[in-house]
Order: C-alpha cells, then sequence, then structure tokens
C-alpha cells in the first residue's frame, strides 16, 4: 500500500524584500564587530553565495496559524474534501506565532490545535498538534501521516508546514536577509495505484550539531538594553554538516525505492543556500558515480528566500502549477524531496507521481 498527496496549496505572503532593502543595515560578527566591507559588499557577496535576491515577508495582522489556515483551505478544496473527515492534522514549525513587534514564541494552544478550530472542524477524533523538527518539519510530517495511513491508524491525514522568521531575525546579523516566511499544506490518503510515498530516511544528530542553530542576542553588543533572543545559526558548520551526511540519506533514501537512480525525474530540497544546495546534489549522484543532471534541482530561493518549513511544499506547488517554464511532471515519475535542519535533522523522501 502507498500513500499519495491528493491536495497541496500553499501561502506565498505579498510583502517583498529585497537585497536593496538592507542596505541602510548596520551588520556586526557574532563577537560585535564592524566587518570591514561595506553593506554594498556585504550583499553581493551574499547573493553570489545564497541565490537570493529577495524574500517574502508576512504582513503585521498575519501569524503562523493565520498563513497555516490559507495553505490547509487551499489543500483541503485542491483534494475536493469534507475537512471533517480529516483524521491528523499535523503542522510542523519552529517558533509559533510570534507576534509583530516581538520575538516570543506562542504556541498554547498548539498551532495544530488553533488551524483545526479556524477550520470549524467539529470532529473530535481529528487530532491536531505540532512537531518541531526544524527545517525538515513538513517531511518529517508527511512521514508521520505515510505511518498513521498504513497502520489502518488513519485514512486521511492534513501536513502543514508554516513559519514567519522575518520576526526572529536580527537586523544586525548577516544571516538575516537568508529567512523569510511562508506556508505549504498537502493531503495525504491511501493510494489506489503505484502513486505516493515509496521509501523515506529519518536522522537526528547531536554530539556535536545540536547547537549549530540557537536562539541568541544581537550581534549589536552596544545595544545593552536589548536581551531579546534571535534566531542564530553557525552557517560553515551547517554547510559541512550538510555536505556530509545530506547526500548519503538520500542515497539510503532512494536505494529503499528500489528504483533505478535514472528513473530520478526531479529533487525538491530545502531552499536553504543554493550553493550548498547545488554541492549537496552533485554530491548525491557522485554516490552513484554519476554527474548531477541539468534542470534535476528547481529553485525557488532566489525570489522567496528560506521559510524554513514551508521552503519544499511551496517549491512544489510552484512547480505542479507551471510556474517553472518547460519543467513538468508525467504520472509514474520519480522524484525525491529532501532536507536538512536544525537538530541537526535530515530526511528524504521518493515519491512516484
Amino acid at each position: 500500500m502507498a500513500v499519495k498527496i491528493t491536495g497541496f496549496g500553499c501561502y506565498i505572503p505579498e510583502i517583498v524584500r529585497t537585497n536593496e532593502d538592507f542596505l541602510n543595515h548596520k551588520f556586526y560578527t557574532e563577537t560585535g564587530k564592524d566587518f570591514d566591507d561595506n553593506p554594498q559588499v556585504i550583499i553581493k557577496k551574499f547573493e553570489q553565495i545564497t541565490g537570493i535576491k529577495e524574500r517574502r515577508y508576512v504582513s503585521d495582522d498575519l501569524n503562523v496559524s493565520d498563513i497555516a489556515l490559507i495553505a490547509a483551505q487551499k489543500a483541503i478544496n485542491d483534494a475536493k474534501i469534507d475537512p471533517e473527515t480529516l483524521d491528523y492534522i499535523i503542522v510542523a514549525h519552529n517558533f509559533g506565532d510570534v507576534k509583530h513587534g516581538t520575538t516570543q514564541t506562542d504556541i498554547l494552544p498548539s498551532i495544530g490545535s488553533r488551524v483545526k478550530r479556524f477550520l470549524k472542524i467539529k470532529n473530535h477524533r481529528t487530532v491536531a498538534y505540532d512537531i518541531i523538527f526544524g527545517c525538515p518539519g513538513w517531511s518529517q510530517g508527511s512521514i508521520q501521516a505515510k505511518a498513521f495511513i498504513e497502520s489502518g491508524l488513519a485514512k486521511r491525514c492534513l501536513v502543514i508546514g508554516a513559519e514567519t522568521l522575518s520576526r526572529v531575525v536580527d537586523p544586525h546579523d548577516r544571516d538575516s536577509m537568508i529567512y523569510s516566511d511562508g506556508a505549504g499544506a498537502t493531503i495525504y490518503e491511501k493510494s489506489d495505484d503505484d502513486s505516493g510515498i515509496l521509501s523515506h530516511e529519518s536522522a537526528t544528530f547531536t554530539e556535536k550539531e545540536s547547537h549549530y542553530i540557537y536562539f541568541g542576542e544581537t550581534n549589536n553588543k552596544s545595544n545593552v538594553s536589548d536581551r531579546t533572543g534571535y534566531i542564530k545559526m553557525y552557517g560553515r558548520k551547517i554547510y559541512n554538516f550538510a555536505l556530509s551526511n545530506v547526500p548519503k540519506a538520500m542515497k539510503s533514501c532512494f536505494d529503499q525505492s528500489g528504483k533505478d537512480i535514472k528513473q530520478l525525474k526531479k529533487i525538491f530540497i530545502h531552499q536553504a543556500n543554493e550553493k550548498m544546495d547545488e554541492a549537496i546534489v552533485q554530491r548525491f549522484y557522485k554516490l552513484y558515480g554519476l554527474e548531477m543532471p541539468d534542470k534535476i534541482m528547481p529553485m525557488s530561493i532566489d525570489k522567496l528566500g528560506n521559510s524554513s518549513v514551508a521552503t519544499i511544499p511551496t517549491l512544489y506547488d510552484l512547480f505542479l502549477k507551471g510556474h517553472f517554464k518547460n519543467q513538468t511532471l508525467e504520472k509514474g515519475d520519480i522524484i525525491m524531496f529532501a532536507s536538512v535542519g536544525a537538530g541537526m535533522n535530515i530526511n528524504a523522501l521518493t515519491y512516484q507521481i
């Protein structure tokens, strides 16, 4: 028995922030020292490395639960189902509802419970909960949905990835330019043919890696009154970790599918950093003694930035809706979803259209 996606939806915020919007920012190192380069040089190097030219932010009146609802409603409509028939609502996020003007997280009640209430679902057997798994959260939620359906505990699951990272970034940290907001949602049901999730792989590394992403103080050490916590990361350590471990997890996942690597049509990878993603996929193919095929890896990071749990479902939804010219998928095609994030967590899924 396979478990497949029967509905898809996403929410892309309307507010666009270009790289030029950061020209007036004063950036400091994590120790509080000024950078030798001026903002123009910093931004140019940033764009060359990450591929990000602009990103999307939510408006002040929207929270994670709001955009999760929008994406969920689109997925429900796409699947043409009654939300009362959902057995599980699984919401992946990292910081919950962060009110505009603060970095305080709010997950009481859970975002899943809020989405269920917003959908006006009265069925008490619709179980709603959150998962905190870093950027691979939507993928991990998809793996859990598959397990519920295959075990007979569920027939239909809604999995959402939603985040508003723009509200937890330090304006004096260069890494703040990476992050963005967004939401993506999927409906999973039992497949009546060969389509669906073929295999999956997950791992968590904590010996040295658990602190690679953390909440820390502003880089502007002169502002002693700012005791706010902001999202921080050791970018070089994450980069090296990802290149060493993600390709191996992807290969293990794909090998379990029983398919030939030459059948793989597309890889929808977490939109973290363009050069890092390219290096991961190149190393993945080298494990098979092959070169990375042309156009195997659709990218949305240049326009949407890194919205964490929302990047993969948003990217895939855009792809299915024809936003990538001259790139299509057909029934029976094999694709892969792959991600890396806080924890350090890794996962991958092989999927047949």
